[in-house]
């Protein structure tokens, strides 16, 4: 049920993560407006107490705070054009995935229309929104997120503000999936190179937590600490170490019919280390060479 000392919200875009934010928000108690460019959507949300709007201008005008969780920028700047002049003197929360650049100029777009705007990311997936854990990251008008602090600890209560640059969040939540998606495709290459051999995937799932634990992380935060420092020497592990042992993962991958397409440009990247004069440098100095054109020479 509503509570009235609760802020009410518009949730724009009700695909599944646009219900579950909008799920979250009547769940904590806020007077919640839906709309979706296609009708339908809004059932069961208007079952557990939100209200569905005939049209974009009439959801904006219902709350002080619009959420928009759209497929991208392109869809946001077109839904959100028959309300413009709603908009002003709301907070809009852009939890619209994109790029920094788009961030940054939907920020702009916003502050001509005299409209507040955080822009954000949801690091989760949706049944996860709203938890206590959950991370979501924003970054624009800081008096706004301190303002909004309580109605936006509705959609995941570890939300952290990345500062005033509007792009801030996408650029964390791309590093993070980054991250996520190189990780998992090296599991799934494991886990191929187990298959190839009648293993079954789940016999490598009792290493993965100590081995993430005690060697992957260590050797990210230290890499860290070296990428900031500049400083790539004293390793226990080198470039030209790894070179070699990478040679050796293509070998057999090819040998058992496994794809080596993972492997063989993280290789490249060894060569070009080497090229530049890494070979005896820790394997956080490939960073040198991901950040230039020019290989890190």
């Amino acid at each position: 049920m509503a509570d009235e000392k609760r802020t009410p919200v518009t949730v724009l875009g009700l695909g599944l993560m646009g219900s579950a934010l909008a799920s979250a928000l009547v769940r904590a108690g806020h007077p919640t407006t839906v709309w979706n460019r296609t009708p339908g959507k809004a059932g069961a949300l208007v079952a557990q107490g939100a209200v569905e709007a005939a049209g974009v201008a009439e959801a904006v005008t219902a709350s002080p705070v619009v959420v928009a969780c759209l497929l991208d920028h392109d869809v946001l700047h077109e839904v959100l054009a028959p309300a413009a002049d709603a908009l002003a003197g709301r907070l809009l929360v852009n939890l619209t995935s994109g790029l920094p650049d788009e961030a940054r100029q939907a920020a702009a777009r916003a502050a001509r229309l005299g409209t507040e705007y955080l822009d954000g990311t949801v690091m989760t997936v949706p049944p996860l929104v709203g938890q206590p854990r959950t991370l979501l990251f924003y970054s624009g008008s800081r008096a706004a997120f301190d303002t909004h602090r309580e109605t936006l600890a509705a959609l995941g209560g570890n939300g952290v503000f990345l500062g005033e640059d509007a792009g801030a969040a996408a650029l964390h939540d791309l590093a993070l999936l980054g991250v996520l998606w190189s990780t998992l495709a090296g599991a799934l290459h494991g886990f191929a190179l187990l298959g190839s051999e009648q293993v079954p995937a789940s016999a490598l799932l009792p290493f993965l937590g100590p081995w993430i634990t005690q060697v992957v992380l260590p050797g990210i935060a230290g890499a860290a600490r070296q990428v900031e420092a500049g400083r790539y020497g004293d390793a226990l592990s080198t470039v030209a170490l790894n070179r070699a042992g990478l040679a050796k993962m293509v070998k057999a991958s090819e040998a058992r019919g496994v794809r080596p397409d993972l492997m063989v440009p993280i290789h490249g990247l060894l060569d070009a280390a080497v090229a530049a004069g890494h070979g005896g440098d820790g394997l956080a100095s490939l960073f040198e060479v991901i950040r230039t054109p020019e290989g890190g020479a």
